[in-house]
């Protein structure tokens, strides 16, 4: 029975379970999910680890306080750790931070004054360009110190020396690409900020200084797109290339670069990628694509794409515990002959990240296929299914299967909304819930709600969302490995509501 394959996965509990190096938390009922973004106490105090990104992980703030008793910082100030001195150097420059502090320690420190604004811009800048502090550099820096017993027991590629040619040589291959043309970050994110930051960089020289972003594109991309960049200009509505391309008929020789996803999270809708790189080309404007969810294994951008980015905390990673990302310059363009320009802004990743991800990473293509076949039937049974009021899937866009790599490359991603009560339903099913995708484990996301509270939460918020067809009770599946069957059984009851 359905009931014993999927077990409800208690509030707070990581998912993966009893892994402390997850990237996701169990958000079972819709309320925990309303809770924690209220921020209610009893709830947040019980979501220990979650995405690292958006939740300070329990070994940073032990790092942090170790840090701030090592070196006698003031009370009043905040101890915030970052992946590198070069982040803490941006951040500083970025936010007038002068509060100096002289360490010897290979990650970055920066102070920040408590309960202040410029405390929450720092947050936020953090989690937007993803410069995170790993989880497993912090393990080791508290176990080599003595303040933690154990490491967490985990498979890792063996011989740390070769772990990086492996993964890069795995995620290479996937792309055909040269490895040298591929450069791995400490997320998705520093990924998108780097090829942003490098694009900005060349662009101004060109006189070229307008990011375009096309369609509804992931939270935080479109955080970077509006917040760290001079001029912007954005389509949401992926469908009519028509207006890019009046827009482009007067500022085409001012536009930077085109970013946009493929497919879009969370609707899976499609640009016609072939029609936009051709675009591209009569205004030689670079295109960058950001690939997480279609994978290289289901589409082939070599011959569109002039930047691919990929979050490999996903599909790559598989069981949602390691956190990064790769900026791969496609080497039929001219920016791969830009290298430095780009991967300069790369914080570089953890070594036991590396090593986690080089074994992860062997079971890709494998993982892919699995995963294609479940999201394919799963497809099918939902499009029949009573209590399904709207499906989004990637066969439902004539752009994307035009471009497929083979009949079965549709990827792991489907959405849809119910003719039944949304908190019914959530709570009803005993999948995991919870933040991320691309898990070997099927998991189920309230996309809106955790992407996009503040919106659900305000008439314009939720008047913005409408006009860009962004339904507020949307379930994002991530279709896992499991047996099909059983994945079906367990949506089959919510036909008992």
């Amino acid at each position: 029975m359905s009931k014993k394959i999927f077990k409800e996965i208690p509030l707070g509990q990581s998912i993966p379970i009893n892994n402390i190096h997850a990237v996701s938390v169990s958000m079972p009922k819709l309320q925990h999910v309303i809770d924690y973004e209220e921020q209610t106490p009893q709830i947040v105090e019980q979501i220990v680890t979650a995405y690292p990104r958006f939740i300070l992980h329990p070994y940073l703030k032990q790092m942090a306080l170790y840090i701030k008793e090592k070196y006698k910082v003031k009370d009043e100030y905040e101890v915030v750790v970052v992946s590198s001195p070069k982040a803490v150097q941006i951040i500083a420059d970025k936010y007038f931070i002068h509060n100096s502090i002289n360490v010897d320690e290979n990650f970055g420190i920066i102070l920040v004054l408590k309960n202040t604004c410029q405390l929450q811009k720092v947050l936020k800048f953090i989690q937007h360009v993803g410069c995170n502090l790993s989880s497993r550099f912090a393990q080791d820096y508290l176990y080599d110190l003595g303040l933690l017993k154990n490491k967490h027991e985990e498979v890792l590629y063996p011989d740390e020396n070769k772990a990086q040619d492996v993964l890069l040589n795995n995620i290479a291959k996937a792309y055909k690409q040269k490895k040298e043309n591929l450069c791995l970050s400490p997320s998705g994110m520093n990924s998108i900020y780097s090829a942003l930051k490098g694009i900005k960089s060349i662009g101004a020289k060109n006189g070229r200084t307008i990011l375009v972003q096309l369609g509804w594109l992931y939270l935080d991309t479109m955080n970077v797109v509006k917040n760290h960049h001079n001029e912007s200009k954005i389509f949401y509505d992926i469908k009519k290339l028509s207006l890019l391309e009046e827009y482009l008929e007067t500022h085409g020789l001012q536009v930077s670069a085109i970013v946009t996803e493929l497919p879009t999270n969370p609707l899976l809708l499609s640009v016609d990628i072939i029609a936009l790189s051709a675009l591209c080309k009569k205004y030689n404007i670079p295109l960058i694509v950001d690939a997480t969810f279609a994978t290289p294994y289901n589409i082939d951008l070599k011959p569109y794409a002039d930047i691919m980015i990929e979050s490999l905390t996903k599909y790559a990673c598989g069981n949602a515990d390691v956190l990064m990302g790769v900026l791969i310059l496609n080497e039929n363009s001219t920016l791969s002959f830009c290298k430095e320009e780009f991967f300069k802004h790369c914080d570089k990743p953890y070594i036991k990240d590396i090593q986690r991800l080089a074994y992860q990473s062997s079971f890709y293509e494998k993982r892919m296929q699995k995963i294609n076949a479940n999201t394919l039937k799963l497809i099918k049974y939902l499009e029949k299914a009573p209590f399904v009021d709207e499906l989004f899937h990637t066969l439902k866009e004539e752009n994307y299967v035009k471009v497929m790599a083979h009949k079965e490359a549709v990827g792991g991603i489907i959405s849809l909304t119910f003719n039944k009560s949304f908190q019914k339903v959530y709570d009803l099913l005993n999948f995991p819930k919870g933040p991320s995708l691309g898990t070997e484990f099927t998991l189920l996301m309230p996309y809106v709600y955790l992407a996009h509270y503040d919106f659900i939460t305000c008439e314009k918020g939720r008047n913005f969302l409408k006009e860009n067809n962004i339904p507020i009770d949307l379930i994002r599946i991530a279709v896992g490995v499991e047996n099909i069957e059983d994945i079906i059984e367990e949506f089959e009851r919510i036909k008992e509501l």
